[in-house]
């Protein structure tokens, strides 16, 4: 008893001495969802492969393409190994470590100190073969908060991987749409193009028949050389976007010369009308930073366990002699065990100033979760509040380009009878050129904004999981797995 008793004692006494911890200022909360209009209501979610609701070949084989060979997800794939090696480091702390050690020193002793004749003066070899075993009894929890902090960062790895992905498919398909607007474009301003040489032959003609003057001529000359400079506009803008898709897909631009204009699906309809709760949970930004969030919050429980004394327990066993004949002989025989205790007791305030940086970085980390959930919601409602409001524009814009095209048709009528002039075929044709633009646009933005709230919802990510399955990997060749179980969507502030 007498040695338990003992020991009892001296850690009384260590705990007693530890250095003092600064209470510091309240944490930073989170953001409460129901406090920002979030509502546990069910919506439909986008399908980790929602983008094959477009019923298009050719942009599927361009996101296969791309999520097999962009350079972006390689490097979110090194990230996530790299946190699990973190993950599989902080692990093994936790763990006995036991170690062979073999020493071999030939030194000669002093004859001054404490070797005795005839070792003092000589020279000889000083040999040691160990095994030494130790293990940190983290009495205090110091190895499992880092553990737990390391696990964290490591899932936030995944959700940051998966949000990657997200990124590329949504880019991938709005440059695929942008392509897809600008080869309609070259189609329209082309069949204009035709229609203006046709207008300018007309004139030509007045103009031998001398009910036009070369004024009217060169007018109809410039706007066919307007056109085409619009047309040639909307080839160079193909192009570039055939490059950027090409890179995308992690090749070279000769890729984006195989892509043609492709007949689309009508865009998909529907927007939620509240926004759910469970959109934390499926958002891969938000649960990256919600796991940061823990993580930090980990650090500063490992940081106050820097304040409480360190136990470690040691024992050893092996042969020391003086020359490698007698190394492996029993009377060489050596072991021991016994516990080493570090104790903090005044480091300047060095602890505290640690303490104080991890509050801190809890505190931003926190702060940047809180902006990923308002961020979120942003999204999801400009995303909403824009297909709203485009479903109308179109159906607008439609009818207007429509009354403008009839109207174009009938000026040019009245001009080649000669019931008209060409200043009212001017003024249709340009108001033509003007809303067949904008009607292509309309059309590529719908899809567009489309992809974006497929994105702003999450993209998929964690739609598997959240069924009763297996997380989503996604796509060949995109980083695997999903954290969206390990962040509820519930939120709660974080204490020390």
């Amino acid at each position: 008893m007498k040695p338990l008793l003992s020991i009892s004692v001296l850690l009384l006494a260590v705990l007693t001495g530890c250095a003092a911890i600064n209470p510091g200022k309240p944490a930073l909360s989170e953001i409460q969802g129901a406090k920002i209009g979030l509502r546990d209501t069910a919506i439909a979610w986008p399908t980790d492969q929602w983008w094959h609701r477009y019923q298009d070949p050719q942009l599927n084989e361009l996101i296969d393409e791309s999520l097999r060979g962009n350079p972006s997800l390689a490097a979110a794939r090194a990230r996530l190994a790299v946190a699990n090696a973190a993950v599989s480091s902080a692990r093994a702390v936790r763990l006995p470590q036991l170690d062979a050690v073999y020493n071999n020193t030939r030194e000669r002793f002093s004859e001054n100190y404490i070797y005795p004749p005839p070792y003092g003066g000589a020279m000889y070899t000083d040999n040691s073969l160990e095994l030494k075993l130790g293990f940190d009894l983290d009495l205090w929890g110091k190895n499992r908060a880092r553990y737990a902090a390391a696990l964290s960062r490591a899932q936030a790895s995944q959700a940051d991987a998966q949000m990657a992905r997200n990124s590329l498919v949504s880019a991938v398909t709005q440059s695929y749409f942008n392509l897809q607007d600008a080869l309609r474009q070259h189609e329209v301003i082309s069949r204009i193009v035709k229609q203006l040489q046709d207008v300018t032959q007309i004139t030509r003609q007045r103009v031998q028949a001398g009910l036009d003057t070369q004024v009217e001529l060169k007018q109809a000359e410039s706007a066919v050389s307007s056109a085409k400079v619009q047309l040639s506009q909307a080839d160079t803008n193909a192009d570039l976007l055939r490059h950027q898709l090409a890179a995308l897909a992690g090749q070279g631009p000769d890729r984006g010369k195989s892509i043609h204009i492709a007949k689309l699906a009508a865009a998909p309809q529907g927007v939620p009308a509240e926004l759910p709760i469970s959109l934390l949970g499926r958002r891969p930004d938000v649960v990256a930073a919600r796991l940061l969030a823990q993580a930090s919050a980990s650090e500063v429980s490992a940081a106050k366990a820097e304040f409480y004394p360190d136990v470690n327990l040691s024992a050893f066993a092996g042969f020391w002699s003086l020359g490698m004949g007698e190394l492996l002989k029993n009377s060489s025989r050596v072991y021991g065990v016994g516990p080493a205790i570090t104790l903090p007791i005044f480091h300047g305030g060095a602890l505290n100033a640690q303490l104080n940086a991890k509050r801190s970085e809890r505190d931003i980390a926190v702060a940047n979760y809180n902006q990923a959930v308002l961020t979120a919601v942003r999204e999801v409602a400009d995303a909403s509040t824009s297909i709203r409001a485009l479903q109308q524009q179109i159906a607008d814009q439609h009818a207007s380009y429509q009354s403008i095209s009839d109207a174009y048709d009938i000026a040019v009528q009245r001009y080649r009878s000669g019931l008209g002039n060409y200043v009212q075929v001017l003024l249709a044709q340009n108001e033509v050129l003007k809303q067949a633009i904008l009607d292509t646009d309309l059309k590529a933005r719908a899809y567009n904004l489309d992809a974006q709230l497929a994105t702003a919802l999450g993209g998929g990510y964690g739609a598997a999981a959240a069924a009763g399955g297996s997380a989503p990997s996604g796509q060949a060749g995109a980083p695997g797995g999903t954290a969206a179980d390990t962040a509820p969507a519930s939120t709660h502030a974080l204490k020390d």
